[in-house]
């Protein structure tokens, strides 16, 4: 599939590209033969109507206890003590129940990217992965979260020893992974804020935005790009390869697709997101995915409740 991405963009075919988390599941397929059961929207590019903001976002959720949650913090906090991750994305599986289809909770989510495949399962993303323009990469990594009606929410989110840690680990490590495809890597802008929508809440996150060069060809090496660049740093944790052998180890299942990425390239550009706020149709019983990044000076019972906080419909 990786030699079919690169084959789409030498001919300049526009295409859509879903590729799981752990790149053993990759659909790729021209945007002039997609089926009708697969929608998409990134930023203003779309292929269906968006409907008019619902004002029912009835949504139950059943997460695991936080015995259970606690038990595989306590492996990673023991991980980090030994050197081997400074960074790891922790996630779960949270059955819900609502009266709404996935296709119904897809076009009612107000998210800047979106994808709904096959009544399978959904996302509707906050967070870009990369994004392609002329010869530009640039990526927008997100870390960081509160409730933005916490009083002074902005000024405790941006002066927090342990929020800035984080985010200052993944910055690093997406530099360093956008010089293994480009040159000339820069921060064009650190640690800004984005306010997000979260059911009955607002969120405010901290993403910032890095750019590199990459040579004249990169419309024919799109396949190699991607794949050398995922997983999303901002998903797994730091270093790479040693946190993502943790989290085999210490999440209890499987997450497919979820925080994987999806994204077009539309003949000229490529624009893509990282599959979070995610749930997936199995046997017609709904499953939210969620997580969020542990470091040393992270707190169970925090971690737990934003775990939980990132179960929601984006109404």
């Amino acid at each position: 599939m990786i030699d079919k991405i690169n084959k789409l963009g030498k001919e300049r075919e526009p295409f859509l590209f879903i590729i799981s988390y752990d790149k053993k599941d990759i659909f790729v397929n021209s945007l002039n033969d997609l089926d009708k059961d697969i929608l998409y929207k990134l930023d203003s590019k779309r292929n269906y109507k968006q409907k008019k903001i619902l004002s029912s976002n009835y949504l139950k959720k059943y997460p695991i206890s936080f015995k259970e949650y606690q038990n595989s913090f306590n492996k990673i906090i023991e991980e980090i003590k030994n050197g081997n991750t400074y960074l790891l994305n922790l996630t779960f599986q949270t059955p819900i129940e609502t009266k709404l289809s996935l296709e119904d909770i897809f076009k009612y989510s107000q998210a800047k990217y979106k994808l709904y495949f096959k009544d399978k399962f959904i996302c509707f993303s906050p967070e870009s992965f990369i994004e392609i323009e002329d010869n530009t990469i640039s990526t927008y990594p997100m870390k960081g979260t509160i409730d933005a009606s916490i009083p002074n929410a902005e000024e405790k989110i941006l002066n927090n020893p342990k929020e800035m840690a984080e985010h200052i680990m993944i910055v690093d490590l997406m530099r360093n992974d956008l010089g293994i495809v480009g040159n000339d890597v820069k921060v064009e802008e650190f640690r800004y804020i984005d306010k997000i929508r979260a059911g009955d809440k607002q969120l405010l996150q901290i993403s910032s935005h890095i750019k590199a060069s990459l040579p004249d060809n990169w419309k024919d090496n799109i396949g190699t790009i991607l794949d050398k660049l995922t997983p999303a740093g901002s998903i797994t944790g730091t270093p790479k390869r040693k946190t993502i052998d943790i989290i085999e180890k210490v999440e209890n299942y499987n997450r497919g697709f979820y925080t994987g990425i999806f994204g077009i390239f539309d003949g000229e550009s490529l624009y893509s997101s990282v599959m979070i706020r995610y749930i997936e149709n199995k046997n017609k019983k709904l499953t939210y995915k969620s997580g969020g990044g542990i470091t040393i000076d992270s707190d169970v019972k925090s971690e737990y409740n934003e775990l939980i906080d990132k179960v929601y419909l984006a109404f």
